[in-house]
């Protein structure tokens, strides 16, 4: 019953968003409208890789197979990039995502196809199509949750992995 107006209301969220968008409504009553629908204080926005080989496919079919084996109930990641750069939709913005744990509950996922070299080593493997869409992606999560910082993985404090393979800071100083 819960589960059933959560979609209700992610629904009524995605009409009247794109309604008021549609009428030229200013920018922060939809903006503003979203997160008091949401009821989640955003302040982190992580960007992940899926730590897959750049000479192997990773589709979000994928990786919607693999989160759905280690038991999660769909993606766990917000979003998800591929290496022609399109731009798939995991988990709703309203609901806490399942890629870093500790911080779920505050944070927006974004993860991109890759991460690896052909031999299995971490490594920046981000096609340009893939740079262009993130960077979209990221320009319009900011304008949505404009006091959130953009980190890599790898930036929070207990991570001891690679992930996202490149420099977040550095890359959005470029």
């Amino acid at each position: 019953k819960k589960d059933t107006w959560k979609t209700i209301l992610q629904f009524a969220i995605t009409v009247l968003t794109a309604l008021l968008t549609t009428l030229g409504t200013n920018a922060a009553i939809v903006i503003t409208f979203k997160n008091i629908i949401t009821m989640r204080k955003i302040n982190l926005i992580i960007i992940h890789c899926s730590a897959t080989r750049a000479d192997r496919s990773f589709t979000f079919e994928d990786l919607q197979a693999c989160h759905k084996a280690r038991g999660f109930r769909s993606v766990g990641y917000h979003y998800y990039i591929t290496r022609d750069g399109m731009l798939y939709p995991g988990r709703p913005e309203s609901q806490p995502g399942a890629h870093a744990l500790r911080y779920n509950a505050h944070s927006i996922g974004i993860c991109y196809e890759g991460g690896l070299d052909a031999d299995g080593k971490p490594a920046d493997t981000r096609t340009e199509a893939q740079k262009a869409t993130m960077r979209e992606l990221l320009v319009s999560l900011c304008m949505d949750y404009p006091e959130a910082e953009i980190i890599g993985h790898r930036d929070l404090p207990w991570v001891k992995k690679a992930c996202p393979c490149f420099d977040v800071k550095k890359w959005l100083a470029t």
